[in-house]
Formats: structure tokens, sequence, C-alpha cells
């Protein structure tokens, strides 16, 4: 039986409230809904296998040339081909840091090194340019990062994307939060996409219109035989017909990702004073989830009273006591402070 090595694990822990996946708390916009119904009278028929409508859409979105982009059946789709595409020999990770990128490069007997941030409050620092001068084929780059939520200095990233470059190091940069942080194009490195070759970065639907169950990802590169490679090892029809649609609804739902920026930066702020009040560490996390301390029991404790929160004891360099919390709406987030009185 495969490992739950994630969030959102609500077939195993029905009747919970959760705040184990990061999601727009919002909810998925009903327009979203309806376009996937919508899409049921077309279903006896095979989806676009070139996402047309949803390529262009995206285009127009991201402002970047529909030639720059490929669409998967989720980010994680996109890790796995692209490491499948480019088979690398010499990884460098983050640790702590998403559990996907691992588990991709592990399927090509890829050697990974963990650049270890825990020294530095787990922000990557200039110390992460001298893991560079070995020259690893691949650099996958959370930011911000999970579980920890931290914003990378958009020089450093520069730096770094400069230094793969130069070096021919593919740089693979998950930008799947940003648009839960405030500013976030000023912390994004899709403008260097034109120029640098050896930069990928990696988008989805997912948590910014709370569609995990659809599985809608895509990426933006300006290297062409990297899509190619991408494409001919994909799977036809991985991104389905309802997938699609919905994708290209959701785009249109510039408001609602505002309202949800708006919630998530008022109840990050709540809940960091309150969780703080309570003598747990907590990290200064920037996006739409919340990393910190408490008793190594405390999942268990939390699920006693129906609440599902993310134990991080899995992550590289981090243990037991280590744990990330969504920001949801303001009821669901009062529940979960009185019962963390409650238990602490």
């Amino acid at each position: 039986m495969k490992e739950q090595v994630h969030g959102g694990d609500v077939y195993r822990y029905p009747d919970v409230i959760d705040f184990s996946s990061n999601m727009n708390p919002l909810g998925t916009p009903d327009s979203l809904k309806q376009a996937v119904i919508a899409s049921m009278e077309r279903i006896s028929q095979y989806p676009d296998v070139r996402c047309e409508r949803l390529t262009e859409a995206l285009a127009a979105y991201e402002r970047v040339e529909k030639e720059m982009l490929i669409c998967g059946n989720g980010a994680a789709d996109l890790i796995f081909s692209l490491v499948q595409a480019l088979k690398p020999k010499k990884a460098l990770l983050q640790a702590p840091t998403f559990a996907e990128y691992a588990q991709a490069l592990e399927t090509v007997e890829c050697e990974i090194e963990y650049f270890d941030s825990s020294a530095d409050g787990f922000y990557v620092t200039e110390k992460y340019l001298n893991a560079l001068t070995k020259k690893p084929d691949i650099v996958f780059l959370c930011n911000p990062n999970n579980p920890t939520g931290f914003i990378m200095d958009k020089e450093l990233l520069v730096k770094i994307a400069d230094i793969c470059e130069q070096q021919k190091t593919f740089l693979v940069v998950d930008e799947c939060f940003q648009d839960f942080i405030v500013h976030e194009k000023q912390f994004s490195l899709k403008e260097k996409c034109r120029d640098h070759q050896y930069l990928f970065i990696l988008k989805a639907f997912t948590k910014r219109y709370a569609m995990a169950g659809l599985r809608l990802g895509y990426g933006i590169t300006g290297n062409q035989i990297l899509l190619e490679k991408m494409e001919r090892i994909t799977q036809p029809w991985n991104v389905s017909l309802p997938a699609q649609e919905a994708g290209v609804a959701a785009l249109k739902e510039t408001a609602y990702v505002r309202a949800g920026l708006q919630v998530v930066q008022t109840e990050l702020c709540w809940l960091k004073e309150q969780m703080k009040a309570l003598g747990l560490k907590v990290y200064d996390s920037q996006a739409n989830y919340l990393f910190f301390e408490g008793p190594e029991n405390l999942k268990e404790e939390c699920l006693k009273k129906h609440l599902l929160i993310r134990s991080c004891s899995n992550y590289p360099s981090l243990g037991e006591g280590y744990f990330r919390i969504a920001v949801k709406q303001h009821n669901d987030n009062e529940k979960l402070i009185e019962a963390l009185k409650e238990i602490l």
C-alpha cells in the first residue's frame, strides 16, 4: 500500500474539517461546477489532446505566448513528465520542501543532494549559491516554499537562475502558491522564461480555484525542445474534458481570486496572533498556510476534535512536532483555535 505523504486525506478521516490541504478558503466557484456539469453533454468525446481553448485562455491570463505553455493532469503530472523527459543524474533540493520532486527524481534513479535550510530558520540564503557549484543537472525550488510558506528574495532567485543558465542546470520554480501572497508578480520569475532556456515555471489551478479533485496544472518555459520531449513521453488525453472546461471558466474568476487573497491575508494574521498567544512557535508564512511547532501528538489530539492538520514529520530535515495548517474562513479558524486552547 502506497504511503500517504500528503495532506487532504479525508477518505481515511471522514467528518473532519480539513486543515491539511491548502485550498482557496472561498471554495470552488459555482462557474467551475457549472462548466463541469455542462461538459457531461460531451463526455462521450475524447478531450482535446492539444488543450487549445485552455492554452489560449492561459496565454492571455499569464501574458505569454501559447507556445510557451504545457498543460498537465495537475502540477504533479508535469513534475514527473519533466523528470522523465530530462532523466537527470544529479539533483539539488531544498530541505524541507514538497515531496513530489524527490518522488519523481527517484523514478529515474537520480542522485539527490539536499540543501538543509533548517540552520537558517528554513530560509534559502546566499549559501545556496555554494551548493550550485557542484553543477547539478536539475534544481527544484518551491516559492513560496511548502511547508514553510517562506517567499524567496527575488534578487537571490535571479542570481540562481542566471547561474543555472550559465552552467546548463535546469531550474524548476514551483509558483503554485504565489496567488495567495501580496504583490505576487514581484516574486515570479516568469519574465525570465523567454531568455532563460534552462528555466521552467510550474503553476496549477488546484489551490487558486479549490479544484484539486479535477487535476489541472501547467508549466511555462521558453525551451521548445524540452516541451517537445515532455509531450512525447506524456500519455495522450492526460487532461480530461471536465478539467479543460473548468480551467477556461476559472480564468475568468478574477474577482474571486482577489477576494480569496484578501481572506487569506486577514485570517493569516489573525491565526498567527492567536497561535503565538497559545505559546506555539509560529513561523512567518506568507502563503495560504501556516507552519508551526507543537506537541508531537497534536495531530492525533486534533483528530479527536474532528480537525485534520498536516504533520510535517516526513519532510527531509524535519521531525516530530512540526505541523502545517491551511488558512480557512474565520468560523473554521475559530474552531481550530478553540480546539488548540483545550488541547494545550
